[in-house]
């Protein structure tokens, strides 16, 4: 995938003399269960590479916990693929042999010479260290086997929508998938009230949707349910596409229209386990693109205006590690489930919650009974208390498994916390109106990005904010001045302890107002005051300077003309040399504080453009010493992806293949 763990193909290459070339080209296509099949009986022990391609077959058909004498053997057989320590120690968790895990780990360090595979055994040991904590942290989750459900085959992902939970299965292919040995899977509905379903309404997605010979993966819904964004797996023909992709469908008159692939999708990768949030706004998903921290990171995307994703972030290395981290899920309060195997858990995947408190992004493994020593994934909250999970775990009815839960918390408390406002600019008549189609940013207090969102023809935005935090809010448009902000939280909490009802809804506002860039309009500076007779630049004056400096530094396309004007009380040759002081006095500052000189121009009028020319009063003098400025020029900025087709748009109606870290088989 990325991060340098190119090993795999190098394998493949040099057992290029092994007979069993077959075998050699299913592992090139990913055919990992024609791997086993063509290795399984033939492998000698000694045979490290062959024992390590075959363990690493079983791995990554997710059959980790098989992989284990393979390891066992490569490793003592002397292969020089590091990881495979640590893919073993992997293994022995997934089988519960936590100490074991440990003791192949802290070997490992004693001999190991690759930087990287040391970094993620170094990592794991953490996590071991950790793993009692985990184990008995107290909780009030009860989970349940879903069993009208469940077949023997595998049903994951189980999301609810307009009165039906849709979950994706491979309990009805005939045709095998070579990656895994199971069949193909599928989209299915069914008709349901919270976990209880009607069995008699089970169906499968129309054929436009699902296609026997192409893996269907997890789904996510807009709050209306007329648009689905789904996972779907390549075809495996040189026409189709080269790895697991994002699609959306329509919904309309009872039927599902052609799907297409989202934009966001980089064709080389594993793109899949989308999430859309409740107002259509934000989509999280996770992919092995390049420029991650390890296996399948996950991200986020915006919708802007124009009905286009833009903006994908990594969520950063809080969430995402050297492992794998996927399906995620975010949830009417905020909290952001996802299931990774790289941060502390009980087996192989787990699932893990983060939030955000005081500027600190906190995550907590629940323990059992929502984790076992299986892979537990795909958390969906149906409401605050309640909801599905996916699980192979023993004592299931065959692979993986759709679960319910209840948090049975008697003091849960729950208390959400927004910011809300509008997007203004000053017409002609000076009158205040809203802006539209404006991005609004929400920064923490060291700039870093915490939301954004797009403005509709109301100008509204809304942002979910966390306890105890200073931050800036940014609007931004096209042909204005991009304008900011601060906000803060501190002190606003509420106490849980008096609250009476299980939710509680806060909400905070701050509008923001953008000027329109108009070029030569001078723009008065106020409280811009210097001694008698001097230039320098005075405390109280900085103070206003540095609200320019940031202008200029939100707003890098323009250049601007800095202007010092005097009264008309000392003759006309000194007040223009004094003017010209100050304002260079002024540009000096700007630029000691990180400004481009090329962009500002230092202009002194004396007292050639009076505002009041017949001044009598001190009042009235002090209107002409002002200081301004104007933007001289501006560099037009576009509006984000303006260029792209109509038919790539996306309304919602919000009513390198090595593999420390694989995503998995087909579109999960």
């Amino acid at each position: 995938m990325k991060n340098g763990f190119v090993f795999l193909w190098l394998l493949v290459l040099a057992i290029g003399c092994n007979p069993l070339k077959k075998a050699e080209k299913s592992f090139a296509r990913e055919e990992f269960n024609s791997v086993i099949n063509h290795y399984k009986g033939s492998v000698k022990p000694g045979d490290a590479e062959v024992n390590f391609i075959l363990a690493e077959a079983y791995r990554r058909s997710n059959r980790i916990e098989q992989s284990t004498p393979y390891y066992a053997a490569a490793i003592k057989a002397g292969t020089d693929n590091e990881l495979a320590h640590y893919f073993y120690a992997k293994a022995l968790q997934a089988n519960g042999e936590y100490d074991k895990s440990a003791e192949v780990l802290n070997g490992y360090l004693d001999i190991g010479q690759d930087e990287q595979a040391l970094a993620v055994a170094n990592s794991e040991i953490k996590n071991l260290n950790n793993l009692d904590e985990v184990k008995e942290k107290p909780n009030y989750y009860r989970v349940k086997n879903l069993e009208a459900i469940n077949t023997p085959a595998a049903e994951y992902s189980a999301v609810y929508s307009q009165g039906e939970i849709f979950f994706t299965s491979n309990r009805t292919s005939n045709r095998i998938y070579k990656g895994t040995g199971t069949g193909f899977t599928d989209i299915y509905r069914v008709k349901s009230r919270g976990a209880v379903v009607d069995m008699g309404s089970l169906k499968a997605l129309d054929p436009i949707i699902n296609d026997v010979s192409i893996n269907e993966g997890s789904v996510t819904f807009s709050r209306d349910g007329s648009l689905m964004i789904y996972a779907k797996g390549n075809s495996g023909k040189s026409s189709g596409t080269e790895n697991v992709d994002l699609y959306f469908a329509r919904y309309r008159n009872g039927k599902w229209y052609t799907p297409r692939m989202l934009n966001i999708n980089d064709p080389e990768f594993w793109d899949s386990c989308p999430w859309l949030t409740s107002d259509g706004k934000t989509l999280y998903f996770a992919s092995n693109r390049p420029g991650g921290f390890g296996g399948t990171d996950l991200y986020s995307a915006k919708l802007n205006r124009r009905g286009r994703w833009v903006d994908v972030r990594n969520l950063g290395p809080e969430i995402n590690t050297a492992g794998n981290e996927m399906f995620p899920h975010v949830d009417d309060n905020g909290t952001l489930y996802f299931s990774s195997d790289g941060h502390t858990g009980l087996g192989r995947l787990d699932i893990f919650m983060a939030r955000r408190e005081s500027g600190v992004i906190t995550i907590e493994n629940p323990g059992a009974p929502i984790n076992s020593t299986g892979d537990d994934f795909a958390m969906y909250m149906y409401d605050p208390v309640r909801g599905f999970l996916t699980s192979n775990r023993e004592g299931g009815m065959g692979d993986d498994d759709i679960y319910t839960f209840v948090n049975d918390d008697p003091d849960l408390k729950i208390v959400n916390y927004f910011l809300t406002g509008v997007t203004y600019t000053t017409d002609e008549n000076g009158s205040q109106v809203p802006l539209a189609s404006t991005k609004v940013m929400l920064l923490d207090s060291e700039d870093n990005m915490v939301d954004e969102v797009f403005t509709g023809t109301d100008g509204a935005y809304k942002f979910r904010v966390y306890t105890e935090e200073d931050y800036y809010l940014i609007g931004e448009k096209a042909d204005y001045f991009t304008t900011r902000t601060s906000f803060s939280t501190v002190g606003k909490s509420v106490d849980k302890s008096t609250l009476t009802e299980m939710i509680t809804d806060i909400t905070f506002e701050k509008d923001l107002i953008l000027e329109q860039i108009i070029l030569e309009k001078p723009i008065v500076l106020e409280n811009i005051y210097y001694d008698l007779d001097k230039s320098d630049i005075r405390a109280d004056a900085a103070v206003e300077l540095d609200k320019l400096v940031t202008i200029m530094q939100d707003n890098p396309e323009i250049s601007i003309e800095l202007s010092s004007h005097t009264d008309s009380r000392a003759d006309n040759n000194y007040n223009m040399n004094l003017s010209q002081r100050r304002a260079q006095s002024a540009v000096n500052y700007i630029v000691s504080n990180g400004i481009e000189q090329g962009r500002l121009v230092a202009r002194g009028y004396g007292e050639t453009r009076l505002i009041i020319k017949d001044a009598q009063t001190e009042a009235q003098h002090q209107v002409n010493r002002r200081t301004e400025f104007k933007v001289i020029r501006y560099d037009r900025r576009t509006e984000e992806n303006e260029d792209y087709l109509d038919e790539d748009r996306f309304f919602i109606n919000t009513g390198e293949d090595d593999d420390i870290n694989d995503p998995g088989p087909g579109g999960k």
